[in-house]
């Protein structure tokens, strides 16, 4: 039984389910409601159920429901973003079932903007059309997750778990039959056994010193499904978003790309308008090309951040539209409507992750992954604005079918054995794992951040090779747990990248700025594989590199397909 570095101990008061559904975002409601149809689903929640990435989306969701569009344009408009690295089945998949994921979500509740009686449609960069449906100006993410949340109330089916820390996945004759699960209050272990499982745990921005994400987002679910042998694809792909707010003393807050959308320009330290000089489309550029721009022009100004401009936009304008984003600056004592903001990049969105076929499920049978924690192949090398929260419904779904004609096919698990919960080594203070934490997110900000380079990622991965050693013996508390994660997924991140060597979308090489070198639309893989004959990074024809992530031996290897 799996996992061998966390165990758990046997108890008749476990809680079980036929499935089980780990993270609370708009993915893993949408896989639960599914779920519920045809059997009980328990969903595990680590902290407080409304601190997902999915809570925290501004912007919107992008949907051809306009008179002006239709889906082979929210296709093109995709796949252009993706730089040639999407699957287009998964991105055709998106934009047909799109339409009728939001239609459902209306009719469980949600409520979007309108204007005179319509939807009030917006637009973003990248966009060809004007397609971002928003709720409350931008708080869209809130209010889908209200309403996805109100649908699972009323399911007699589901349990939620909150403030349960999912340690690691149960495996077992090369299948996945369930988790270990920390209950942070009493800070007890055990099993919960279930015929699927369905990871929709979000992201792992918080492996950057600068991110929009929350405070939870560690990457766990990548990281215990990389142990657990599941395959990994596309993780040197992170999109850092252009636009966060910069005050030294905080954390980046997420200044919507819609404030680009409806008008809002880039200005350096100087006061001078800059984007024309790096894209045509000026301040509605490519998410990757408007990032590195900003970054340029902070380096030859000497300065840690530049400014957007939306005073020209009107103050009633602004506090209609924004008015979060207003709500926030002004506690920070910045008058978005009278005064520039300061903005710079942050880490935002992991493109990479579980790889997962267009139906949910990944490598590892009784796995299955829908959101950010998955590698659908919609976004390729750079996501399209406002995708995501319509990839969490759309593949939330498709998991969920997909789990349950899994189960029918499979009794239900009778784990052959259970071991003792790890005993505390004494060893980790919390002092020990918050250092560790800062030291990884500088680490990767500096050497693995918008701008990389052959020198800094072999430093980088050396670094973090000494420390997936001094984590392995992590096992007891959620903060350790946490970075122990964030350490695997760090690790992911910096040797994908450090093997990608050419630069497209988000993954750009000061070292290697072509873009299509030899193998460019190959994709990077890691999975854990049982041999250790290979050495590290040792390619052969171009299809196979070795990465040691740690014992056993890790594998990337690049094809189109898996």
């Amino acid at each position: 039984m799996k996992p061998s570095a966390s165990r758990s101990r046997k108890s008749s008061t476990s809680p079980q389910a036929d499935f089980l559904v780990i993270g609370s975002g708009v993915a893993g409601l949408r896989a639960a409601l599914e779920l519920s149809r045809e059997g009980r689903v328990i969903m595990l929640t680590k902290g407080h159920p409304l601190q997902s990435n999915s809570i925290y989306a501004q912007g919107g969701v992008a949907v051809a429901l306009s008179e002006e569009d239709d889906v082979a344009i929210h296709r093109t408009d995709t796949l252009r973003a993706g730089h040639g690295l999407c699957r287009p089945e998964a991105v055709r998949v998106l934009v047909e079932e799109g339409p009728a994921r939001i239609q459902e979500l209306i009719r469980w509740g949600a409520k979007f903007d309108k204007t005179d009686g319509k939807f009030a449609f917006a637009r973003e960069a990248a966009h060809s059309r004007s397609r971002i449906l928003r709720a409350r100006g931008d708080a869209t993410g809130n209010e889908m997750v209200r309403a996805l949340m109100a649908q699972v109330a009323r399911q007699k089916r589901i349990q939620r778990l909150d403030y349960h820390f999912t340690v690691d996945l149960v495996v077992e004759e090369g299948r996945c039959c369930g988790a270990v699960v920390l209950d942070e209050a009493s800070s007890k272990q055990f099993i919960i056994p279930a015929k699927a499982v369905v990871l929709s745990t979000g992201g792992a921005g918080q492996i950057y010193a600068r991110t929009t994400n929350p405070p939870n987002a560690t990457g766990d679910g990548m990281a215990m499904a990389f142990r657990a042998g599941a395959m990994l694809q596309d993780m040197e792909f992170v999109q850092f978003h252009p636009t966060s707010l910069y005050l030294p003393s905080s954390p980046p807050f997420l200044l919507s790309e819609a404030m680009r959308g409806e008008g809002g320009q880039l200005r350096n330290n100087k006061g001078e308008l800059f984007m024309q000089r790096y894209h045509p489309l000026g301040a509605l550029a490519p998410r990757d090309i408007v990032s590195r721009a900003i970054w340029a022009e902070m380096a030859a100004t000497r300065a840690r951040h530049v400014y957007l401009d939306v005073t020209h936009l009107g103050a009633e304008f602004i506090k209609r539209r924004f008015p979060t984003i207003y709500a926030t600056c002004l506690r920070s004592d910045i008058d978005i409507t009278e005064e520039w903001i300061p903005v710079s990049p942050s880490a935002h969105y992991m493109m990479g992750g579980v790889w997962t076929d267009i139906n949910g499920a990944t490598t590892l049978p009784g796995l299955f992954a829908a959101g950010e924690v998955a590698c659908s192949g919609v976004h390729g090398a750079n996501r399209l604005a406002s995708n995501s929260l319509l990839e969490g419904l759309v593949f939330g779904m498709r998991a969920g079918v997909t789990a349950i004609a899994f189960a029918q096919g499979h009794a239900f698990p009778e784990l052959s054995s259970r071991a003792e919960p790890p005993q505390p080594t004494g060893e980790a203070t919390l002092e020990d794992v918050e250092k560790l934490r800062s030291s990884l997110r500088r680490t990767m900000w500096g050497q693995v951040g918008v701008i990389r380079s052959r020198e800094s990622l072999i430093r980088a991965t050396a670094q973090l090779s000494r420390w997936a050693q001094l984590v392995a013996r992590f096992s007891t508390t959620r903060a350790e747990l946490e970075v122990k994660n964030m350490v695997q997924v760090a690790h992911c991140v910096a040797e994908a990248a450090l093997w990608r060597e050419n630069s497209v979308g988000a993954h750009f090489r000061s070292d290697c700025p072509e873009a299509k070198r030899p193998g460019w639309k190959q994709h990077s893989q890691l999975r854990i594989a049982s041999d250790t004959t290979e050495p590290r990074s040792a390619k052969k024809r171009g299809v196979v590199v070795a990465l040691q992530i740690r014992q056993p031996r890790a594998r990337a290897r690049s094809s189109r397909r898996p």
